[in-house]
């Protein structure tokens, strides 16, 4: 099955065909390992077994299991990159650094 467009809403979801678009999600998304995603995802959570291809941003956990690959732009506080899996992209961590860290710059 492919679906077009945007998939939104507020409960787990787990994609196992073809998505072409936008998925927003307030809870956990799981791409299985049969899945295609060329899609911008939005979500709480997201474990990638198959294959995305576009930006993910999640408020809390990306994971990219081993055999899983990723094509894009990832922006969350916690990322796991599984030995294994296929990451082609950038990292977005927005974390904050150790006091001391911070002294050392502005010095």
């Amino acid at each position: 099955m492919t679906v077009r467009g945007t998939l939104s809403g507020d409960e787990d979801l787990t994609v196992e065909g073809r998505v072409e678009g936008n998925v927003n999600l307030e809870a956990s998304l799981v791409v299985a390992a049969s899945a295609t995603l060329e899609a911008t995802l939005e979500v709480q959570r997201v474990d990638v077994h198959g294959q995305v291809v576009g930006d993910i941003a999640a408020s809390e956990t990306i994971v990219i299991h081993a055999g899983a690959q990723v094509s894009g732009t990832i922006r969350a506080p916690e990322v796991v990159v599984a030995e294994g899996s296929s990451f082609r992209g950038t990292v977005d961590m927005d974390v904050p650094l150790p006091e001391g860290l911070l002294q050392y710059e502005s010095e």
